[in-house]
Formats: structure tokens, sequence, C-alpha cells
């Protein structure tokens, strides 16, 4: 918030009734850091990702809150009310009768150091009244209310307050995350840029001189001008010899016999460099030596991050050498290895399976157990089970797993069933998938799940999302817990968390912090573990490299 702005704070019980009468205080900001300092409280606010920005900008660390909105939402979802507006507008307006507003629209992402007109944030304002305290506290007491509710319908009982307070963290991770930014060498991206796509062009928007070579060398093995980068073009210049594809995939064309298709890969691999990563994004989103995102907890709907602008959700491997510690510091890079097929034995107490996931590798011990010491085999049943690719190859495997883990098997199959009936199935904490009648958004990275042109999930397909969803969004939930025990970890530290994605964390540390990182990372693992499913015998092993950049991590 701007220096010197001023606002309203009311002192609040545990039970979040009014401990002491409101004051207006000159300097917002300076209070906050005051009364953080001395009591460190949860923070009751509308909207986390709108409020603390402002005050990191203003130097004001906080280390808990309760995010209405973030709840609001979580609530909604529970309730079978998914995807309608959660802003504290909307929910003071369900409280007292009036017109539910709609949530304001999506602010555009702008790179860093983007004109944020303060024309538009005053419209905003206005666009969206200030209630009084009064309101913020009758939506926080119905929000408890509804969350003692909804914590029986949640297979983990009890637990939604857990996932609002894991969420409402999250929101603060990831506006500090945003304002720390992910240490990036401009000179770096330049060089490896040019070693694969050779020099720019100096006709601004034109393709560099290794597409243009690739896009000349297609030509000459088609016999005919072609637009690599148009996939109509590619099935027409193909029909033309013969040759008959769905669609110009990779895993389409890469049965195909002909002098093309390696350039054709090559050159989608290369324009996808140049188009996502090229010169154009590195002179956009890194400045001062830092890539800084705008990242959205729960911006899906399983409960994993998104981003807006920028892609920081998905920097290829190649362009991860550009991401280099600081000199006289290093990342902590955290991976959380077999991670879904992990949380499956959690949530389903299947005693056998949950045996396996005490091992360091879950699919041998699965192998050497049921298959016969085949992992592979052992790997796709579990993958199968989870993500429901019953057919083929999978088929006998499943009948395997269906045999040995029999209570396992019946957790997502009957998660399954409840989806293809239009039924709403609940991670373990209780975030509540969107009901059958509402479009959702594509949330899930893993290949296969099907919906139809609405983005509507729909029958068979919605059993398979329904399917994952049980699992893939508790393992989000997993994830949020670690992220906020890290926070909390390495707050007497330099270190800061500088990148998170699904079951992967990075922290940039000093050199001789790594130590005192790597066993904060360690222990927060284990505290998400224990937080969640207690004194399960399932581990979840975090792979821990110390590396000076990103790219080394793996």
């Amino acid at each position: 918030m701007p220096s010197g702005a001023g606002g309203l704070l009311r002192p609040l019980a545990d039970d979040g009734t009014p401990a002491g009468s409101e004051r207006r205080v000159d300097d917002l900001a300076t209070a906050i850091a005051a009364i953080e300092a001395r009591d460190s409280p949860r923070w009751l606010w509308p909207s986390t990702a709108e409020l603390y920005p402002r005050l990191l900008a203003a130097g004001v660390r906080v280390e808990r809150c309760h995010d209405l909105e973030l709840a609001e939402a979580l609530l909604l979802g529970a309730e079978g009310h998914w995807g309608q507006p959660r802003s504290l507008a909307a929910a003071h307006a369900r409280l007292t009768g009036a017109p539910v507003p709609p949530d304001p629209p999506a602010r555009a992402a702008l790179p860093p150091g983007g004109a944020q007109d303060s024309l538009f944030d005053d419209m905003f304002m206005a666009a969206v009244p200030e209630l009084p305290l009064d309101a913020v506290l009758a939506v926080h007491a119905a929000q408890r209310t509804r969350a003692a509710a909804a914590a029986s319908l949640a297979p983990g009982g009890g637990a939604m307050r857990t996932l609002i307070a894991a969420e409402s963290a999250a929101a603060l991770v990831a506006v500090e995350m945003g304002a720390a930014g992910l240490p990036w060498r401009p000179d770096v991206h330049d060089a490896l840029l040019r070693d694969l796509l050779g020099p720019p062009s100096p006709i601004e928007g034109a393709p560099p001189a290794r597409l243009v070579e690739l896009n000349a060398r297609l030509n000459e093995a088609f016999g005919a001008r072609v637009h690599p980068d148009s996939p109509a073009e590619v099935l027409r210049a193909f029909a033309r010899q013969g040759i008959t594809l769905r669609n110009t995939r990779r895993w389409e064309l890469q049965h195909v016999d002909h002098p093309a298709v390696p350039i054709l890969l090559e050159y989608k691999e290369l324009y996808r460099l140049w188009v996502a990563h090229g010169w154009s994004w590195l002179d956009q989103w890194v400045t001062g030596g830092r890539f800084r995102a705008e990242y959205i907890p729960g911006g899906v709907v399983s409960g994993r991050w998104a981003t807006r602008g920028g892609g920081a959700l998905q920097i290829p491997r190649v362009v991860r050498r550009a991401v280099v510690a600081d000199p006289g510091w290093t990342f902590v890079v955290a991976d959380a290895g077999q991670l879904e097929p992990r949380i499956l034995a959690a949530v389903s107490a299947d005693h056998r399976l949950a045996k396996a996931g005490a091992a360091g590798d879950l699919y041998a011990a699965l192998a050497a157990d049921a298959f016969d010491g085949d992992r592979a085999k052992a790997k796709v049943a579990l993958l199968g089970a989870m993500y429901g690719q019953t057919g083929g190859d999978a088929a006998p495997a499943l009948a395997a797993l269906r045999r040995f883990y029999p209570t396992a098997w019946d957790l997502v199959e009957e998660a399954a069933r409840t989806g293809e009936s239009g039924g709403l199935v609940r991670t373990w904490l209780g975030r509540t998938c969107p009901p059958s009648s509402v479009s959702w958004r594509e949330g899930f990275d893993e290949p296969g799940l099907e919906v139809d042109a609405r983005g509507g999930a729909k029958g068979r397909a919605r059993g398979r999302f329904t399917r994952n969803f049980v699992i893939q969004g508790t393992a989000a939930e997993w994830a949020l817990v670690l992220l906020a025990r890290l926070r909390s970890h390495l707050a007497s530290l330099s270190a800061e968390l500088v990148f998170f994605q699904h079951d992967e964390f990075v922290v940039h540390c000093p050199e001789g912090e790594s130590d005192a990182v790597v066993a904060a990372v360690h222990t927060a693992g284990d505290e998400a573990r224990r937080l969640l499913f207690g004194e399960t015998p399932v581990r979840f092993p975090l792979d821990v490299a110390v590396v000076p950049c990103y790219a080394d991590a793996k």
C-alpha cells in the first residue's frame, strides 16, 4: 500500500469475535508491522492478493492470515456452488439477501515495470465499494460455521479449517515469491537462444536463422512450400504424400516414415522455444536479474497453482540453464518423488499398499510384493488405476492391482462412479470438484483426460476426472502444507522461497545456509505428512539437491 495510507483495525478473540473496538490508523502498514512484531496474530482480510503486495512493498511481512476470498471459494465448492462469486462483497450479499455482485474481471498480466496506472486502481475501488469491518466479521463468522458443517463431508474429517489455513498461507507465499523473483541471467538466456536458434532476425517479429533454415529444408522434403507452424498446411502436405494423419502432435508423427518428420519435430520444438521463451519474453519478463511472475494459489480445479503472465509453471528444461543463483548464494531444490501413488496409499489406508509406500521406491516395492518383480508392470497398474487407463497393456496389470490392493482400488473406482453419475468428490481436506453442470478449466497434466467441446466433463470422461481429482487434489494439499511449514522454518534465515510447482520447491539461500535449508525441507515434509495423515506408515521422500543452477537439479 502507499506509504501513509490509513485504514481500520479491530482486535479479535480466538473464536473470531471482537475483542476490542475498531480504530482508525493514519499509516496502516506501520500499524500492522507493530502489531505483527508484538503479537504475530492471524490477520483477517478480504484478499491477500490485493492487500499483501502493498504491505510487502512497504517492508511489512506477516506470518499468518485468513483470506476471506479464498475461504469463500472453498466453501462454495463444498456446498455445491463451485464457481459462484467469492469476493467479500459477494459473500456479504449472500448473507444479507442483497443482489450478489459478480467478481471483478481478472487483471491483465503486466511484465515487471509495466504501467500500473493508478486510474485503473481508482476505477476498481469505485466498482467494489468498501464494506465496514462489521461486514468482514459477519462473513468470517459465517465461514467458521460453514467450515464446521463442511468438515463432515471431507474424507480426512474435520479438515476444512486446515485447508483454509493452508490456502491462506499459500497466498502469502505466492505474493512473497512474486516479490522476490526467480534469479535469472539474461546473458546466459541470450547465449542459449543464439546457440539453438541462431542470431535473431534484424526484422522485428521475423523468425531467427535456424527456423528459417529448417523451414527451407521442410519445403524441400515436401517438394512444396509449407508453413510448418500451420497444422492444416502440414496435414495437407502429408496427404499429398499419401500419408493421412489425425493431427501434427509428436506421438502421431513419430510413427511416420518420411524425411519431413525429423525436420518438422525439430522445428516445432524450436518454434515453441522462440515464441514462449525467446528474446521477446526475456525483454518483457526479466528485469534486474529476476523473473517475477504472479502466482495464483488454487488457480486450477485440483488446487494446483496457476500463474498470470510469463508462463512461470512451464519453464522448459533448456531455459532453466539461465536460472543461476547470485554470487555467494545457491539453490536448494526439493522434489517429491512418486507423490500421487503415495497419496493413494495414505488416503485409502490400504494396509498392503501403505506398506509398499513406506519404501524408498514404491514401484519396486509393489513389484516385489505383487507383480513378480516387474517394476514397469507395477507402475502401469498404479498409474492406470489413478488415471483411468484400463484397456490394452494395462488390463492384466490392473487385474493384479485389484486383487492385491482392493481397498485402494475401491477408493478410485468409487470416485469414478460418483463422477460418472454427476456426483461430487472431495479431496482429503475437503476441496470439492466442480459439478457436472458447469464448465471447468483443464488442471491436470496427465495425458488422456477427455473433455467435451465446451470443456465440461461428461460421462466416463468425468469419471476419469473425478478418479484422479481425489488423488491429485490431495497431493496439492500435501504440497500446500509443506510450503506453509517450510515458509515458517525459513523465517529466521536469509533464505527465500523463489519457485514452487506442483511437487517441487526451490529456495534461494546464502551458501552457508544450505544445510539449514535442507534440514528445514525435510522437517516440513514430515510435518505435512503427520498433519494430513497422522501416523501413517506411508512416507513421502524428497529428493533434495544443492545446486548453483536450477537445471543442475535433475
